[in-house]
């Protein structure tokens, strides 16, 4: 079924993704209705309509279905019930049962497991007597992760020893986690891939990524890395989304290891930070992408039209208030993205900004300065 310009759209999450597919919908001629419990969310503030709620909200939920052609979500955390409840009224992209897999990290090692797909060695902790596993000890030194409801580095912990995975364990609360083996990298990639409901896909350039305290800081795009090892990120992307059956805009992240082997390291079922430089860079942006893919559209091309390097902007860089933002703007080719959320904190995501070159070298250099002096400022 195609969804023209003028029907109805909907999201489940008010944050930053939320408000870039609400701009990209409106731009393309669709209204779009936001459900988030924050009256204050940077999507619900700009949508056509807003409905603030829990993501579990029965009333909320029925609200929303029955004046929606068809609903996505922001991110991975939406419970799986409240989709399927959707899906009985309208077209609802991403699916069920492709979120239930990607918001907890038992599921989604097991599903990329089974599909034949490597990923860095693991153990399931249920419990405090699983650290008596010789597969444990051997996964020394390693990451804890919460199984469910981590991102940005939040709910996970580095490991060494057996006193110290005791004590992370304490300090998540007895929570049910993966313990990870810590592997050496070469670095740190991800790719974007948009499928509609015919099987039909596109997959984005291969962006490099380097983070700081488990958050995404940089993104160079396209990789450094050689054209084959980009090709076979590409087709293995293509491979999980094919795999899950899957509908919508999805990222892969994947670890590089000195060999040039790649591990998955996780999915995420919607538009990616690594992939905020479409915006500007490529023919058709991440976003534009998820309405098409939503709405039953063509897919737009993913060409680059310019090498690109994204910088994420933290509250950090409020702590001494409003940053100086002709230290971005004054860049010809710098593109400033600003999120429109109230409060600044540490490690919160506030905005980005992308630098175009012809040259990537130039463009991550110039990023950098920018970068460095609005640290400075």
């Amino acid at each position: 079924m195609v969804i023209m310009p003028g029907a109805m759209l909907g999201v489940l999450g008010g944050g930053q993704l939320g408000r870039m597919f609400v701009q990209a919908a409106q731009q393309m001629g669709y209204p779009v209705t936001v459900l988030d419990p924050d009256s204050g969310s940077p999507a619900g503030r700009i949508a056509d309509a807003f409905i603030c709620a829990n993501y579990d909200d029965p009333e909320a939920l029925e609200k929303l279905g029955s004046q929606c052609a068809a609903i996505t979500t922001e991110f991975e955390n939406i419970p799986a019930n409240s989709l399927r409840k959707l899906a009985k009224s309208c077209v609802v992209s991403p699916d069920a049962y492709s979120v239930s897999v990607a918001q907890n990290r038992i599921a989604e090692k097991q599903f990329l497991g089974i599909n034949g797909f490597a990923v860095a060695p693991f153990a399931v902790i249920q419990q405090a007597d699983d650290f008596a596993d010789q597969d444990a000890a051997e996964l020394l030194p390693g990451i804890l992760k919460v199984s469910q409801f981590g991102y940005d580095g939040k709910g996970q912990i580095k490991v060494s020893s057996g006193a110290e995975l005791l004590a992370a364990y304490e300090q998540l609360n007895h929570a049910v986690c993966v313990l990870e083996k810590f592997m050496p990298l070469k670095s740190e990639i991800s790719v974007v891939v948009a499928r509609g409901s015919a099987g039909e896909m596109q997959t984005f350039p291969v962006a490099e990524n380097q983070h700081v305290n488990g958050i995404l800081d940089v993104s160079i795009i396209p990789a450094r890395i050689s054209p084959q090892l980009a090709s076979q990120a590409q087709e293995i992307a293509g491979q999980v989304v094919k795999k899950l059956n899957y509908r919508g805009v999805l990222c892969v992240e994947f670890f590089v290891l000195h060999d040039d082997t790649l591990l998955i390291n996780e999915i995420a079922p919607r538009p990616h930070n690594s992939g905020h430089y479409s915006i500007n860079a490529c023919v058709t942006s991440q976003f534009e992408q998820q309405v098409r893919t939503l709405c039953g559209l063509p897919l737009g091309s993913t060409a680059q039209l310019s090498p690109a390097v994204m910088i994420n902007l933290l509250g950090d860089v409020w702590r001494n208030g409003d940053p100086d933002w002709n230290i971005v703007l004054q860049h010809p080719s710098a593109k400033l993205h600003l999120y429109g959320k109230a409060e600044a904190r540490t490690g919160r995501k506030m905005g980005h900004f992308t630098v175009l070159n012809s040259d990537i070298e130039t463009a991550l250099s110039a990023a950098l300065h920018i970068k460095q002096q609005l640290d400075q400022s």
